[in-house]
Order: structure tokens, then C-alpha cells, then sequence
């Protein structure tokens, strides 16, 4: 009897016979699989497996919950957002096989809900293929970033409109192969968009804006950057728009005129958050126009920088036209002088915060005016290289009383510090808590102790390059101050010594963050900190100390216990091995070296 008829023969099938099916043949297996996990191990057999994998889509899968497991999502919970996953690829690790594998791995763990590819210096590999991984695997993406990749193109986006229509955040930036027929399809597909980033992409033109305006009734934010086929015709057709109930508007470096200002101020009546950035084909009567025209009603926080069309006049007229305002910012805006800001003053009184940075026509005197006009709600006055805040003569005004400001914040403003006028204007805000007097290079402890003396209760102090100041004023701070201090920044103040530092360490008793670099700190000043039994330090910045030495090592290490920041940048008379064995000890702790 034939042997073949008196005992059955079975062989194995090895991964080899099973690889040699065309790729028609594993994909219908595959589709066949029916949990997460199994189509995990399958994805790590070989490269081409997994990217077969990646190309089945959610709806093709024999099971469509199979990553729905509690289990499942409870493993991976740290990495959620809002219940779904998030990724990040940055660089050469940016590439299309990882792409593949996020599409198959996430969908084992409830979905990817945001996803975020940036390419470094021109390196990147991911491309339309990887890109149209996710959008077959992640029909749950919610947010999606393209950041510098010139290797992703209209293909790659069409698959993502096509497949994620739960996308709500898509931000794109130097994507050249992005065109407005991708725009278009997003706009077309994904109608849950809210938020929406264009930076830098010289094909996204009008076309995009327009059918963004036309489909995307939910979009709350728009940002739109230094994109040159942009105009009138495209940011006017999206905020004229009957959807359009746009919250949220950035406008910059585009080819725009003073035609859309005056749309914005004529339909953006949801509109809370305003930034426009150079402009240069807006003049003053687009500013003008916008204000006047009313309907800004809940505008709350406005920011121009760069635009030489903002003058007096158009100051003015935003001040009568936008009532609800709460804060603005005026940058680089060279034709603003006093008269426009005490204009706007008079007009705006709900303005809780005033920023103006290198407006060089402002005055101390237009400053005083506006806080005076604001006294009842400002509470935050930042200064920022303005060179015609100096000290003058002027007498503040007795009526002047600024009680309600919280913050001050005075940088690099060279010509003002050295005289009476910073003391003045601070005994009339006893209610300061965050003091920023950054580069003044001619504060000194005579004029810093009458302010630290009229203040309640400082919580955050930054006197980072008051290259004058002493000990004396350190001293001072601990003293009035030390109960409610949880951040002190002395960086480049080159007078303050161990002295400073042994009161800090006595008085100070919630400060969290501390700032001494390039001071003149040395292993004297890191001990009392470190026996200081109510210092718990968050974060600690030593950069620039040459008196710090490796006999600090068992100070920073009892110091660590706490810290999640440590600075040692430029601390030379630290050993490298000494660095090495506390980078070891403290792993828990970001240390800069």
C-alpha cells in the first residue's frame, strides 16, 4: 500500500511561502485580520508587509472595533489627547515607514487624534505615500501640522480630505507642493475645521480662502502668513463669508490693502483676537476704516506690528470703533505718538493691558496719560525698547493713582531708570506683583529700594541686566518681600554675591524658580541655599558662574531633589566628570550643560 494512502504528510508553512503571494493575495488576508494586535505582529515581519498594512483602510478591515479595547486604550493613556494618541516626527526621523507603522500601531490603541510631521534643515522623508498611511489608518485625526517638508504634495492631502473628516486643526507651513486644489478638497471634505494655519506656501492663493469661506462653517481660526498669491480677493471672500464666524484672525506679511481692513471692520463682528503684521499696502485709512466701521463690537485683544499705516488718526478711530477691547499691543508702529495714545485712551476705558514696543514717539508723559485714563481696570503696562521713554521733569499728577496695575514691565528703555521718575510712578501702584525692569542699565539700589518699599506683595521679580544693582537691593527684596516671591531672575546683575544669595535662602520661602546666571555666585552661596530647610527649588539657572566648582556637586545634588530645570551652561570650574556623575544622579532633571 502507497504510503501516501496510510498516513497523512503536513508541512508548515513558512513565512518565506507566504511571502512569495503577490501582493494582491496578502492584502485580502490581511483585511481578514481581526484584532489590532494581530495586524501589529504582522506589520513587524518585514517592511513590505507593514506597508501593505498601511494601505487598508479602516473601512476595509473585517473588524472595524478591533482597537476599541479598554485595555488597550488604559496602556497608552499617557500619550492621549483627549482620548486619542498623538505623534511627533521631527527630521530623519520623519519618514514614510514610520508614517506606515503609526497607521498600523495607533489603530490598536483607539486612533491617532493628532499628528505632527516637521522637517529640519531641509531633511525630511516623509512623502505623499506616508502621508496617505494616515489617512487610511487614521480616519480619527483630529489635528494634522506639515512643517517644512517640500516632499509632500497635493496627493498626500486629498487622501487625508478624502479619509479624516473629523479634522479639526490643520497647520501648514513651507509645504510648497501644497496648491489650492488640496486646500480646496480639505475645505470641501473635512467640514468640522476650526482652525486653520497657511505660513509660507507660495501656491495656496484666493481659490483656497474662498472655498474655506464657502464649506468650513465651524472654522473659528485663521492664521495666514507671508503667502504672496493671498490678497484682497481671498481674505475679504472669507470674512465676508455668510458661514464665517471667525473668532480668531492673524494676518501678516501679505499682499493686502487697506480694502480688507475695511471688510474686517464691516463683518467681523465675532471676531475677539485681531493681529495684523506688516502690511505694507495698508495705510492709514484701512486702520481708519476698520474702526469706523462699527461692527468690531467684541474685539478684546488686538495686536499691529509693523504697520506704518497705524498712525494718530487711525489710533483714534480704533479706540471709538472697538468698546469691548481688553488688550493691545502696538510693536514697531514709528508713527504713534502721545497725542494718539491719550486719544485712544479716552475712547478705550475697558483696557486691562497696554504694550507698546519700539513706538519711539511715546513719551513718559503720553504713559502717564493713558493710566490715568485706564486708572480703574489696567493692570498690566508693558514697555519694550521704546528710546523716547526717558527721565524728564515731569510731575505725575496727583489724581494719578494707578491702583489697579499688576504688572509692570519696563525693557531695555536705556534712557529711563537712573532718575526718580521709575520710584514715582511705582508708590502710585501699591497693588504690583510683577515686577520686570529688564537692561536698565542705569537702575541702581537708590532708586530700586523706595519702589520694592511701596509694593504689597511681589510674586515675580525680573531685574535680569540691571548691571548696577547690589546686594543692597537683593537684601531689600528678601526682606519686604520674601513671603510671596516664587520667581526672582538676576541674570547679568554682575555686583550680586554669596550675600544674595545666603538672604535668599533665609527669606525666601515659596520662591520655586531662581535665575543667577553670570553673577558673581560661588560655592559659598550654593550651600546656604542648599541647608536652607524651605527652598524647594523648581527650576535653578547657574550659567555663567565661574565661582561654582565641583565642591558644589553634593549642594546641586541635595538641591535636585526638587529641581526639574538646572542650568550649568558656561561653568567652567565644574569638572566634565563632575557634570557627568550629577547628570547621573539628578536623571530625573533637565540639566543644560
Amino acid at each position: 500500500m502507497p504510503i501516501s494512502n496510510r498516513m497523512d504528510v503536513y508541512f508548515q508553512p513558512t513565512k518565506r511561502a507566504i511571502d512569495d503571494l503577490p501582493d494582491e493575495c496578502l492584502f485580502e488576508i490581511f483585511k481578514r485580520l481581526q484584532t489590532g494586535k494581530s495586524k501589529s505582529c504582522c506589520a513587524c515581519v518585514s517592511r513590505r508587509w507593514l506597508m501593505l498594512l498601511s494601505t487598508i483602510r479602516r473601512a476595509e478591515n473585517g473588524n472595524n472595533s478591533f482597537g476599541s479595547s479598554k485595555s488597550d486604550d488604559t496602556e497608552m493613556s499617557s500619550g492621549c489627547n483627549n482620548g486619542y494618541l498623538t505623534r511627533h516626527l521631527e527630521g530623519k526621523r520623519a519618514t514614510d515607514i514610520r508614517l506606515a507603522a503609526i497607521a498600523v500601531g495607533t489603530s490598536n490603541h483607539g486612533g491617532l487624534g493628532k499628528l505632527s510631521i516637521k522637517g529640519m534643515n531641509s531633511i525630511c522623508g516623509a512623502t505623499n505615500v506616508g502621508l496617505t498611511s494616515v489617512a487610511h489608518g487614521c480616519p480619527s485625526l483630529r489635528t494634522l501640522s506639515l512643517w517644512n517638508i517640500a516632499s509632500i504634495g497635493d496627493e498626500g492631502v486629498l487622501e487625508i480630505a478624502k479619509e479624516c473628516h473629523l479634522l479639526e486643526n490643520f497647520d501648514i507651513c513651507q509645504c510648497p507642493l501644497i496648491t489650492n486644489r488640496a486646500l480646496i478638497a480639505i475645505a470641501e471634505g473635512c467640514l468640522n475645521l476650526t482652525v486653520l494655519s497657511i505660513e509660507s506656501c507660495p501656491n495656496i492663493g484666493n481659490e483656497s480662502l474662498q472655498a474655506i469661506g464657502r464649506s468650513c462653517s465651524k472654522l473659528q481660526s485663521i492664521s495666514l502668513k507671508n503667502c504672496p498669491l493671498i490678497s484682497d480677493c481671498g481674505v475679504s471672500s472669507l470674512i465676508s463669508s455668510a458661514s464665517c464666524s471667525l473668532h480668531k484672525v492673524k494676518l501678516q506679511a501679505l499682499n493686502i490693502t487697506d480694502f480688507s481692513l475695511a471688510v474686517i471692520g464691516h463683518y467681523g463682528k465675532f471676531v475677539t483676537h485681531l493681529s495684523l503684521c506688516s502690511l505694507q499696502n495698508v495705510t492709514e485709512k484701512g486702520f481708519w476704516m476698520m474702526g469706523n466701521a462699527q461692527a468690531l463690537k467684541l474685539l478684546s485683544l488686538l495686536t499691529i506690528t509693523s504697520c506704518q499705516g497705524v498712525t494718530d488718526v487711525s489710533l483714534a478711530a480704533i479706540g471709538n470703533g472697538c468698546k469691548s477691547l481688553k488688550q493691545i499691543s502696538f510693536r514697531k508702529c514709528s508713527f504713534i505718538s502721545d497725542d494718539g495714545l491719550a486719544a485712544f485712551s479716552k475712547a478705550a476705558r475697558t483696557l486691562t493691558g497696554l504694550e507698546l514696543e519700539e513706538c519711539n514717539k511715546i513719551t513718559i508723559s503720553g504713559i502717564v496719560g493713558s493710566l490715568t485714563n485706564h486708572e480703574p481696570n489696567l493692570k498690566s503696562l508693558v514697555l519694550v525698547k521704546c528710546s523716547g521713554i526717558k527721565d524728564t521733569a515731569l510731575q505725575i499728577p496727583l489724581l494719578f493713582h494707578g491702583s489697579s496695575l499688576r504688572r509692570l514691565s519696563i525693557r531695555h528703555c536705556v534712557g529711563f531708570g537712573a532718575a526718580a521718575r521709575l520710584v514715582t510712578i511705582g508708590r502710585q501702584c501699591p497693588q504690583l506683583q510683577q515686577l520686570d525692569l529688564v537692561g536698565l542699565y542705569g537702575l541702581t539700589d537708590a532708586v530700586l529700594l523706595p519702589l520694592l518699599e511701596s509694593c504689597g506683595g511681589l510674586v515675580e521679580v525680573n531685574l535680569s541686566g540691571c548691571l548696577n544693582l547690589s546686594d543692597e537691593s537683593v537684601l531689600a527684596l528678601a526682606r519686604l518681600h520674601g513671603a510671596t516671591i516664587q520667581l526672582l531672575n538676576l541674570d547679568g546683575c554682575r555686583k550680586i554675591t554669596d550675600k544674595s544669595l545666603v538672604a535668599i535662602a533665609d527669606k525666601l520661602v515659596v520662591l520655586n524658580e531662581l535665575h543667577v546666571s553670570n553673577c558673581a555666585a560661588s560655592d559659598h552661596g550654593l550651600r546656604a541655599l542648599a541647608r536652607s530647610e524651605h527652598v524647594n527649588l523648581l527650576v535653578l539657572s547657574l550659567a555663567g558662574c565661574c565661582g561654582i566648582t565641583s565642591r558644589s556637586l553634593p549642594y546641586l545634588e541635595r538641591l535636585g531633589k526638587t529641581l526639574v530645570g538646572l542650568n550649568l551652561k558656561g561653568c567652567s570650574s565644574i569638572s566634565s566628570s563632575s557634570t557627568k556623575a550629577l547628570v547621573e544622579k539628578l536623571w530625573s532633571c533637565d540639566i543644560l550643560v
